[in-house]
């Protein structure tokens, strides 16, 4: 067993959710927020067979996306004097899989 997971902007999190569902894969979603820009994201947490991480990880690639974003230069760099939009990238997914040692639904 293996769990999975993956940290999406929170403008992907629906359509990711709806991917997870129509592969059967249950999840459970945690309100995060990103150290770097301090915005809103979705944890998911997702529990999967071995041989299903690359389904899951494919369904997460499907629904969501990088986008450029401009943002005060304030918020990217500490300290700036006069602040200016700075353009960065956002969105994609974070993915990270560990392995399950014990797994019970009770």
């Amino acid at each position: 067993m293996k769990l999975v997971y993956a940290i999406v902007n929170n403008d992907d999190a629906y359509a990711v959710n709806k991917g997870l569902s129509k592969a059967g894969m249950r999840a459970t979603k945690l309100s995060s927020t990103g150290g770097f820009l301090m915005a809103g994201n979705t944890t998911f947490m997702i529990c999967c067979k071995d041989e299903q991480v690359d389904t899951v990880i494919e369904v997460l690639k499907e629904n969501s996306r990088k986008r450029k974003q401009y943002v005060p230069s304030s918020a990217v760099m500490e300290g700036a004097g006069q602040s200016y939009p700075v353009e960065v990238s956002i969105g994609g997914a974070t993915i990270f899989v560990t392995d399950i040692e014990r797994f019970e639904q009770v």
